[in-house]
């Protein structure tokens, strides 16, 4: 439809098609004069990003003739192409989008992030005669120079947040879903209000915080779909498996992989939904990063028909041989544990534990958290020590004896409320460490626990109290797909002090193991 024949209609918005195919054309011509490959692209644009870019680019005001959207939200699984298209789009507003004084800028979660698209940019405009005759690139300053436009594209540093003055013509934002907060983004929306048709795009995978300001972008994006009315001028392109489909049927896989028997194969596909299938956490980031769906921070994280095919008891006597132990301590009121973790020369663990709970708050607890707690304190599974506060007394003397029949090569010990009875330990005699709560120091050992639990090598007994706490507890994962286990809620009831401690032995033998396990196969494909 002609702009002319818009008016007539009393139309806002008219489809430009000349003006789609010149941008069409701008990335076919760089493409074809190309002399390289860009992240695994085949020489010509896939199906789905000539329709994307047809449909960003061809609608215009009928007003003014000017672009149509002014903000546009494009949300794929990875490896779909979307930094090599992120880049052409920096360089299409950069040289071919008649602004002069362009200013376009590339952002992310961090400075270095942000240049994994420039870099593809860098290299088209390296790669194609057609660019490298206008364009010069400063690699030293993130920078792709347009000199004779006056025209730029650069990298924002980190705390690009507090810049101002910047006048923005393009503003291309890379992995939404991995900022920490909204400021970057807040700070940088309205930057290109001076100009006629500032353009802000963002381009990410699905992630887990529902507070994030991807989330909301998303939720946006989901409103417009619905509804163009909603904002006509915002642009949304989601290509996700939508959260009622079956996540394992390989039909709906194609609904978020736009690029699906070009950039994806598909046995490969198959390979890793399996091995997510295997445990929660692999599961979640598959579902995130492969099909595209936003899931919860927390979530669920062992399986108990796994942590049950792992009940039998050890082979072989443990009195005398090598161990690794993790310690959980409660303030006052709640249960402490103690895991210890015995390797086997088969690369298999055995796992030995003891809880201790204040004997005055046993029944309440029972009552509450509606487990049997003095039946396990009958059986010996947990230990009631007097008074209504933990007595670490009793612990340190517990732990004691037991190294004196084990031999305890070391003892993570929770940082947290814990240095007066580690240097107590440490008196007694035993290597103790602290062990870092956070994602750095429990990530590498969960994925451990996984893999161990996973392939059958742990033998945890059937302890009736680790068996609880291990259907209890959740894992959390940052936007990195580092994880740590953690209650189901930040005040619920149900205890996990014993996986966690679980995860500090098995963290601590891992760090000096001399041959330390490998770990599962990584679906986290960046």
């Amino acid at each position: 439809m002609s702009r002319s024949e818009a008016i007539k209609q009393g139309l806002e918005f008219y489809f430009d098609s000349q003006r789609a195919e010149h941008v069409l054309a701008f990335f076919q011509d760089w493409l074809r004069h190309s002399k390289g490959r860009f992240a695994g692209q085949p020489f010509h644009l896939l199906e789905w990003q000539q329709e994307m870019l047809a449909e960003l680019f061809g609608w215009a005001r009928v007003d003014n003739g000017l672009r149509r959207y002014r903000m546009a939200y494009i949300s794929t699984a990875k490896k779909s192409g979307k930094s090599t298209i992120l880049a052409g789009i920096g360089l299409y507003l950069l040289l071919a989008d008649g602004e002069a004084g362009a200013e376009i800028y590339g952002a992310a979660t961090d400075r270095e992030s942000a240049s994994i698209v420039f870099r593809e940019a860098a290299s088209m405009v390296r790669a194609s005669p057609l660019l490298s005759a206008a364009l010069e690139v400063v690699d030293s300053r993130r920078t792709i120079a347009y000199r004779s436009a006056a025209s730029f594209y650069r990298v924002l540093s980190a705390d690009a947040f507090r810049a101002e003055g910047l006048n923005i013509h393009g503003l291309l934002f890379d992995e939404l879903h991995a900022q920490r907060d909204r400021r970057l983004f807040d700070s940088l929306r309205y930057g290109g209000a001076a100009r006629e048709q500032p353009l802000l795009v963002s381009i990410t995978t699905a992630g887990y915080d529902r507070a994030s300001i991807c989330y909301e972008q998303y939720a946006y994006a989901k409103a417009v779909q619905n509804d163009w009315r909603h904002d006509p001028t915002f642009f949304p392109c989601i290509y996700e498996v939508p959260a009622e489909e079956d996540w394992k049927s390989p039909d709906a896989w194609p609904k978020a992989n736009p690029s699906w028997g070009v950039t994806i194969n598909e046995a490969d596909f198959a390979a890793d939904c399996r091995e997510a299938q295997q445990s929660v956490s692999k599961e979640g980031s598959f579902r995130r990063y492969r099909l595209n769906q936003w899931t919860s921070q927390d979530t669920r994280w062992i399986k108990m028909e796994t942590w049950q095919a792992c009940n039998s008891q050890p082979p072989h006597d443990l009195v005398g041989r090598e161990c690794w132990c993790g310690l959980d301590l409660a303030s006052t009121y709640d249960t402490s544990a103690f895991v210890a973790c015995f390797p086997a020369d088969d690369g298999s663990l055995d796992v030995l534990c003891r809880f201790w709970i204040p004997s005055d708050n046993m029944t309440e607890r029972e009552r509450r958290d509606k487990v049997p707690f003095l039946q396990w304190a009958n059986g010996g599974f947990v230990s009631a020590t007097s008074g209504n506060v933990t007595d670490y007394d009793v612990i340190r003397r517990d732990i004691v004896e037991f190294a004196s029949t084990h031999n305890v090569r070391k003892l993570a010990i929770d940082r947290w409320n814990a240095t007066q009875l580690a240097n107590q330990l440490q008196g007694d005699g035993i290597n103790v460490v602290q062990w870092q709560q956070g994602f750095a120091g429990m990530s590498a050992p969960s994925k451990l626990l996984e893999t161990l639990l996973s392939a059958g090598k742990i033998r945890h007994g059937g302890n009736p109290v680790l068996q609880w706490m291990a259907g209890n507890v959740a894992i959390r994962q940052n936007a990195d797909g580092h994880i740590r286990p953690v209650k189901p809620k930040e005040n619920s009831h149900e205890r996990v002090d014993g996986i966690i401690s679980l995860v500090m032995a098995l963290g601590a033998w891992s760090a000096e193991a001399k041959e330390p396990p490998a770990p599962a196969p990584e679906i986290i494909l960046l």
